[in-house]
């Protein structure tokens, strides 16, 4: 497959690693931060789902108020 058709996070690994290794970053060094960056946007992914849960419930009471 083709990187251009490939899905966008695996396009990213592929910059993130090519950028980690082009600057000799130290593999324990490497994981170390991809694994602080990865709890991170777990966290943000995690906000978002509850934020959407939330207008859906939001949502939901709007239209049984109204039938």
């Amino acid at each position: 497959m083709s990187l251009e058709l490939a899905p966008d996070h695996i396009k990213l690994a592929v910059d993130l690693i090519e950028l980690l290794e082009s600057h000799d970053i130290e593999p324990s060094v490497a994981v170390g931060a991809l694994t602080i960056a990865l709890k991170d946007f777990q966290a943000k992914l995690e906000k978002i789902n509850k934020e959407q849960a939330k207008l859906e419930r939001i949502d939901k009471s709007k239209v049984n108020r109204m039938n």
